[in-house]
């Protein structure tokens, strides 16, 4: 790899910016090792002195920004070998209660990066949690708007406290994130959708919302739970468990 093309990737991935680096691996002889950097706000860096092949290449990039992959494509004779960079995944916690204590440790070791939503100072401390990467003391109105929710976000939603819950799923439906789990039991859950029907959230919003949250595998205890809530997150963020 060029010098000047490894720091390029090595800014884009501090940055922490979606990109895809491709690789001409079979062509004529003097194209092999050519590289191209595409990054998702659209910038091409390196250059294979072929437009066309340039443009069908950032074309299989573009589908896979926000996706841990790597893919082999074909054009014409020539193969080209992409491999995705993208920022850790970022997990949302509203609610600093029991279950977010193993649950900040369970998606620390898979890599997320942690933010735990909750005004209650009493709860949301360094103390209890300090392993975030963030501890936001606001309201979930104030402190999601601040964060900000993108298409690979996950959110999962613990308070228990419709005051609580109920802002941060509305505003987290607005933005589509990839994952969305409320705590709470059927019944809970379904006075929870009658609350946001009347606030206007549509049918189709509500189908998103993972509630009772995370897969079955019989948890009672805290950390059972959060690690049922973890592998729900992974079976849907890897495709094996599909949304709504």
């Amino acid at each position: 790899m060029k010098r000047n093309l490894l720091s390029s990737l090595l800014e884009t991935v501090q940055q922490n910016i979606p990109a895809v680096l491709a690789t001409l691996t079979r062509g004529a002889e003097h194209e092999i090792g050519a590289q191209l950097l595409f990054r998702n706000d659209g910038s091409v860096l390196g250059d294979t002195g072929d437009a066309s092949l340039v443009a069908r290449a950032q074309a299989h990039a573009q589908k896979m920004f926000g996706h841990e992959r790597t893919e082999t494509v074909r054009v014409g004779a020539r193969e080209i070998f992409l491999e995705s960079y993208c920022p850790p995944p970022k997990l949302i916690i509203v609610g600093a209660v029991h279950i977010a204590i193993p649950l900040v440790t369970f998606a620390k070791e898979l890599g997320y990066k942690v933010i735990l939503v909750d005004p209650r100072r009493a709860f949301a401390t360094p103390e209890r949690f300090p392993h975030v990467n963030e501890l936001v003391t606001r309201w979930p109105e104030a402190a999601l708007a601040e964060i900000g929710i993108d298409a690979s976000t996950c959110l999962v939603v613990l308070t228990h406290d419709p005051k609580l819950d109920d802002p941060a799923v509305t505003i987290a439906l607005q933005h589509a994130p990839a994952y969305l789990g409320v705590l709470g039991s059927r019944k809970t859950h379904e006075k929870r959708l009658q609350r946001l029907r009347e606030q206007g959230l549509s049918e189709a919003q509500l189908a998103r919302l993972h509630a009772p949250i995370g897969m079955a595998i019989g948890a009672h205890t805290p950390a059972e739970i959060a690690l049922s809530i973890m592998a729900e997150i992974t079976a849907v963020r890897r495709g094996a468990l599909q949304e709504a």
